[in-house]
């Protein structure tokens, strides 16, 4: 009878303890992007995906969201960064994490400023030429 109890309580706290629900936990559905890719994505209505693209800061990237999806198909919930590796300069992944509200078509732009700084366009021939768009056509079923 104890160690029913206390399994019990084990598995509840380690439920608790995932995270279940936040943005940095639970990114939904991933759909990849990349600079000068259009990307398009189909979910269900109350699905929460993510809009992913190639994200390494030290060197550079990044990454906003420059057009917002129409609020009444899809909401944003948070942008999240993971890196592959603990050293600098290690490549990574930004999340752009949304949930699907009502159906319809949005789109969803993000814009990588490579090494623009406190700029919001790039100035340098090599920022220029570095920098670029993913989008991304959402469809919500």
């Amino acid at each position: 009878m104890k160690r029913t109890w206390a399994a019990a309580a084990l598995l509840a706290v380690t439920a608790a303890g995932c995270g279940a629900g936040s943005a940095v936990s639970d990114y939904g559905t991933v759909i990849k992007g990349g600079k000068g890719q259009s990307v398009p994505v189909e979910v269900g209505q109350g699905q929460r995906f993510s809009l992913t693209v190639p994200d390494n800061p030290s060197v550079g990237d990044q990454w906003s969201l420059v057009e917002v999806p129409d609020a009444k198909v899809a909401s944003f919930i948070s942008e999240e960064h993971e890196s592959e590796g603990g050293a600098p300069g290690s490549n990574g992944t930004g999340y752009f994490v949304f949930n699907a509200k009502r159906q319809g078509t949005t789109v969803v732009k993000l814009y990588n400023c490579w090494r623009c700084g406190t700029e919001k366009t790039p100035s340098a021939p090599d920022s220029i030429r570095e920098s670029g768009t993913a989008t991304f056509t959402v469809t919500v079923k």
